[in-house]
């Protein structure tokens, strides 16, 4: 519930953030464009500091404090009339909502064991698509950019569905998680240096800044301005792939969870990167191909559907296995670090790929198609750094440990 209001609430407003600021308050696409850098930057502001506050107060209450915090850039994101006020809102809400992430990861880590792990994170990943999408097609029935009044709305409502999450997550009692009996044991108090000296996280986090970089960091930038520039796509087919991704993803969750939850981890990122080689190359098809505009059209959106696939594959994998990699009681750490490189690749992806997209068509598509090989090179690599419970954790569910107990069986 908690993901699926959260992602409701950043959906509602996030996508008319630009037509607010530039149109609406009349502060132009200068301000705008900042507003939009403002979240990634408070993001990477917070995130080294959200990983240890999560270790040592634990998940809810970092959770509880970003909630207070991104209601309060709301609301008064929604009020605001001058640069500076808006500026100030769009870094309390992006914040806040930076924050959310990792605490939320690390909830669901502690209220589901290693063998529950891989659907927790699934179910995660459906409700934030489905919050999104919902939060986005409401949002577009009621804003009117002839009336500073309906975004002030749009605003309000974001804000109680956080308080809502609030009161909601104060009711909550978190259990004792089981844990794999061979995860790493922490050697001290949770510190970034201890962090770095795990390789195998290490390579996670190079393989998950590649991930991020090549896929979400494109989705509305370098790919739609290649699809637009190259492949004379019109907004509205725009729209239509970018349904079809959200669409595969609800709709391929389950039925992909089920193909993927009894194979290594490290194989199925590594069959991402062919999936998603094989969406850059039917991109490249799209804009230099050559074809009618009806085919052109066609491969373009189903480009985004085979990277809804590849979304759906990644989600009860890559998570579990940062938690997982997880030293006991540094999960919080673990996912913020994570959360960390997420945000960067998404800062870099779009300033990297939006120029290339628009003009480099060519190098654009060839570029990424070999991001897409690399995810799989690097994949492999990490399987090598991997125990067997961690690459494989079904070997693990009948042994698990409770924190500080004994071996409990798979059923507690």
């Amino acid at each position: 519930m908690g993901n699926a209001l959260s992602a409701f609430g950043l959906g509602f407003t996030v996508p008319y953030l630009y037509v607010y600021v530039a149109q609406v308050r009349g502060l132009g696409a200068m301000t705008a464009g900042l507003v939009l850098a403002v979240f990634a930057v408070a993001a990477l502001v917070v995130l080294p500091f959200a990983g240890r506050a999560i270790v040592r107060r634990g998940p809810l209450p970092v959770l509880l404090a970003a909630l207070v915090t991104a209601a309060l850039g709301a609301l008064s994101l929604g009020i605001a009339s001058s640069a500076a006020a808006v500026l100030v809102s769009a870094s309390l809400l992006g914040a806040g909502q930076a924050v959310m992430q990792p605490a939320l990861a690390t909830m669901i880590v502690d209220c589901s064991s290693a063998e529950t792990r891989s659907r927790a994170f699934a179910m995660q990943f459906f409700l934030q698509n489905l919050g999104l999408g919902v939060g986005g097609l409401i949002g577009g029935h009621l804003v009117d950019t002839t009336s500073a009044a309906s975004f002030t709305l749009l605003f309000a409502i974001e804000a109680a569905m956080f308080l809502l999450l609030v009161v909601v997550m104060v009711t909550v009692r978190m259990p004792h998680a089981p844990r794999i009996e061979d995860a790493p044991k922490a050697s001290g108090r949770g510190s970034w240096k201890q962090l770095m000296g795990n390789r195998a996280m290490v390579q996670l986090c190079v393989l998950g800044f590649v991930l991020f970089f090549a896929c979400y960091g494109q989705f509305e930038s370098g790919l739609s301005a290649y699809g637009v520039e190259a492949a004379g796509i019109s907004t509205s087919a725009l729209g239509t792939a970018l349904a079809a991704n959200t669409l595969v993803i609800v709709v391929a969750q389950f039925a992909v969870l089920r193909f993927v939850e009894r194979r290594r981890r490290s194989r199925v990122i590594a069959a991402v990167g062919l999936i998603w080689a094989v969406a850059w190359a039917v991109a490249g098809y799209a804009g230099l191909g050559h074809g009618s505009q009806e085919m052109a059209t066609a491969a373009f959106v189903s480009t985004y559907a085979l990277f809804g696939l590849g979304e759906a594959m990644l989600s009860p994998t890559v998570a579990p296995l940062v938690a997982d990699l997880a030293p006991e009681g540094m999960a919080g750490q673990y996912n913020s670090a994570f959360a960390l490189v997420k945000q960067l690749a998404l800062a870099v992806g779009p300033a990297v790929g939006g120029p290339l997209g628009a003009s480099l068509h060519a190098p654009y598509i060839v570029a990424f198609l070999v991001f897409s090989l690399g995810i799989t090179v690097l994949a492999v690599r990490l399987g090598r750094q991997l125990t067997d419970v961690q690459d494989q954790p079904w070997l693990g569910k009948s042994r698990v440990v409770a924190r500080g107990g004994a071996p409990v069986s798979a059923d507690v």
